[in-house]
């Protein structure tokens, strides 16, 4: 599945000297909102999610010439995004010497200082089931449950076969309803 006809037209603007930045903040537009919050549902927090969002259009402005059409616009920015947010998590497990579960729970105390936080409603019940997955499963589950991602599309973006994906998914849902249930 290649680049749609509206992108295309968008790079095309982009690939022009004299409107490069025109058709780099038509693609940000485009797409700003929905990488944001994929990277909100991994990251946690509005800050981090902003700082992270920022650190991949600056690779998107860096890279885009090399941008081959043979995969879609979106798909190259997932993966960008995805990458961008598994590197700050892997920072601050480093940073702080964390162990996995410990910034799982430091990703979950995250959740709960939001000031609309409700462990009542279904939403949060449901975030909270997210974080408790493991990173990898969290990423699937956040790419087919909110984005809606085919799992071929989730292959490119994760290079991982959809066989796995599917396996992970599966998993996922299964520890979110136990956490649900539980809870």
């Amino acid at each position: 599945m290649g680049v749609t006809q509206e992108d295309k037209e968008l790079l095309s603007i982009f690939r022009q000297p004299d409107t490069r930045e025109k058709g780099f903040t038509l693609i940000v537009r485009k797409y700003q909102e929905k990488l944001y919050w994929h990277i909100r549902r991994l990251v946690i927090s509005h800050d981090d999610a902003n700082d992270v969002l920022q650190n991949v259009f600056i690779k998107v402005w860096k890279n885009l010439d090399n941008f081959r059409e043979d995969a879609r616009l979106y798909t190259w920015l997932y993966k960008i995004a995805t990458n961008e947010c598994l590197t700050f998590l892997d920072s601050l497990k480093r940073k702080s010497a964390l162990s996995l579960s410990d910034m799982e729970s430091g990703l979950a105390n995250k959740l709960e200082a939001d000031p609309n936080y409700d462990s009542k409603k279904i939403e949060w019940k449901l975030q909270s089931a997210i974080l408790s997955l493991p990173e990898k499963q969290r990423t699937v589950f956040n790419l087919r449950y909110y984005d809606e991602m085919p799992y071929e599309e989730m292959s490119r973006v994760l290079d991982t076969s959809e066989g796995a994906l599917k396996a992970s998914y599966h998993h996922a849902v299964k520890k979110v309803e136990d956490f649900l249930k539980n809870h």
